[in-house]
């Protein structure tokens, strides 16, 4: 089942995230930790620190929504060991994130591009 409709990027949050904060703290992590506009339509992922809930938050052009996901059983693969704060992800990296799957290990196969047949 699909979240929402594509989004223009994925960005995930490194660090842990006290998940009493709730709309108004997430955007503001937004703007000043991640320096990144909240109203963009892009779609940011944060998780505690157990690593066991995720949440989403984005601008639907109307008002905020914050979606949220609770493992009851195991762990969220966090990507810790990438350098920098912030992960730009794909839809796929996302999909595989939301799986249970470590995205620093899962590779697609490369886009080729060509300009002729011959």
């Amino acid at each position: 089942m699909k979240m929402f409709v594509e989004p223009p990027a994925i960005y995930l949050y490194k660090q842990p995230v006290d998940f009493r904060k709730s709309i108004n703290g997430l955007s503001a992590i937004v703007e000043a930790e991640m320096d990144r506009s909240p109203f963009s339509g892009a779609v940011f992922v944060f998780c505690n620190r157990r690593r066991d809930k995720v949440r989403a938050l984005y601008w639907d052009k109307t008002g905020f929504c914050l979606w949220y996901k609770r493992l009851e059983k195991n762990k969220f693969k966090w990507p810790r060991k990438v350098k920098g704060d912030v992960l730009n992800l794909s839809a796929q990296q996302w999909q595989w994130l939301l799986e249970g799957l470590d995205i620093t290990l899962m590779k697609g196969h490369q886009p080729l591009h060509f300009s002729a047949t011959i």
